[in-house]
């Protein structure tokens, strides 16, 4: 009985392993998780699938900018970004930036083509949901996920940004559907962007001025986890459907726990995770 019962176990292994794998990676490319990049153009990126994926259904993808001093490893072992997509069928996609830093301060810059180029790697090698592509980062990746989204944005589903924005006085030639901005009021790494006379509506100033929207804003108190509240401001009167949504908190610099995880529920309309 024992004998069966080990190889019961032995053939359980691999077959376990076998299903969470992505099948629809190309042969002989089988890049993903945190220590195995995906090589493009002499650069690098990380995957992560998600729990139970089945290789066939198509995938809503979040693409990921790291912090400054980290690669796309970072990312897809991070309890609160790949904790929080591979629990809702998000394919999480992390570039890693040259010399682990961003060039967003411009438009024009070389990171936007590649995360561009990435996109269209992942999309060869998984079926992807392109209805469903949320770009996201993390302080000095949340400023590059704003330049993605203003320079390369048309057809993105939602920028979820965290901690890191551009100038409010940027021209954006492109902009996705809707927007979601974090930040904390005692940040002082990438400083609270207060506006004039201490305007803390401003971090969104941008969006709000391109999408039209209406001054009245929604505003609710709202938590995801005990550790912290957020005070919601939603600009859902746009034009063209758009939203813009702004969630301050007292805090400092970080990802406030389960906040990715609530808006990835909300956007792709589950219940709460």
């Amino acid at each position: 009985m024992l004998k069966h019962l080990l190889i019961l176990l032995c053939l359980a292994g691999p077959l376990h392993a076998q299903q969470t794998l992505p099948y629809s990676v190309l042969a002989g490319q089988p890049c993903h998780g945190r220590d195995v990049a995906c090589e493009l153009n002499g650069r690098t990126y990380n995957v992560k699938e998600p729990d139970g994926w089945d290789g066939v259904t198509p995938l809503p993808v979040m693409l990921h900018f790291h912090g400054w001093g980290r690669t796309g490893a970072v990312p897809v072992y991070h309890s609160r970004i790949s904790g929080e997509t591979r629990r809702r069928g998000v394919l999480l996609v992390a570039p890693t930036g040259r010399n682990r830093t961003w060039d967003f301060w411009s438009s024009g810059s070389a990171d936007v083509a590649f995360a561009n180029a990435v996109l269209a790697d992942v999309a060869s090698r998984y079926p992807i949901e392109r209805s469903q592509i949320y770009v996201s980062g993390y302080s000095y990746g949340s400023a590059m996920a704003w330049r993605y989204a203003c320079d390369s944005g048309n057809g993105i589903a939602a920028l979820l940004a965290v901690a890191g924005s551009l100038r409010q006085s940027e021209t954006c030639a492109q902009a996705p559907r809707e927007v979601r901005h974090v930040h904390g009021l005692s940040d002082t790494v990438m400083d609270f962007p207060m506006g004039p006379n201490g305007d803390t509506l401003y971090p969104v100033a941008l969006w709000r001025a391109l999408f039209r929207c209406s001054p009245v804003n929604a505003v609710t108190q709202w938590a995801a986890t005990d550790a912290i509240a957020f005070e919601r401001h939603d600009w859902s009167t746009c034009t063209a459907g758009a939203r813009v949504i702004l969630d301050l908190h007292s805090g400092g610099h970080f990802i406030p726990a389960g906040w990715f995880g609530a808006q990835l529920d909300d956007l792709l309309g589950n219940g709460p995770t």
